[in-house]
């Protein structure tokens, strides 16, 4: 018998901060809005809200970033909206899904703004193992 299956797991797990002089209202209501990121990441091509309404949770937009040579869009939805401390996303794209949060803390020198995230497959992989006799 031969047995076939597919995972999914988590690839990568990405963690980073960064310190920004500026307060953490002013941090966070810059990054809730995705289609500010062409204006600071150089890989982003564009950025559009696809849902109606003020920015919040269940707000979804619609991007593309330069990766490799081509555009590679997803779509982005905030799970968690706690302005101005965190910040938490569900990323689709076709091959993988990225779940984390974004974090704000405030310094003497402006905002610390943290980002944890995992990635996780969304590809099926055959699986097979060798045949197998039953007894």
């Amino acid at each position: 018998m031969i047995r076939s299956g597919s995972i999914r797991g988590t690839l990568a797990h990405i963690e980073g901060e960064t310190i920004i002089g500026r307060s953490p209202e002013v941090v966070f209501d810059f990054v809730a809005d995705e289609r500010n990121e062409p204006k600071y990441n150089p890989h982003m091509i564009w950025a559009e809200l696809i849902s109606g309404g003020e920015i919040g949770i269940g707000s979804q937009l619609r991007e593309a970033t330069q990766s490799m040579g081509r555009a590679l869009e997803m779509t982005i939805e905030w799970t968690e909206y706690e302005r101005p401390s965190r910040l938490g996303s569900t990323t689709r794209m076709q091959s993988a899904d990225i779940h984390g949060a974004l974090t704000f803390a405030s310094l003497a020198e402006g905002t610390r703004m943290h980002w944890s995230w995992d990635v996780e497959s969304r590809c099926a992989f055959k699986l097979l193992t060798r045949p197998h006799r039953e007894a």
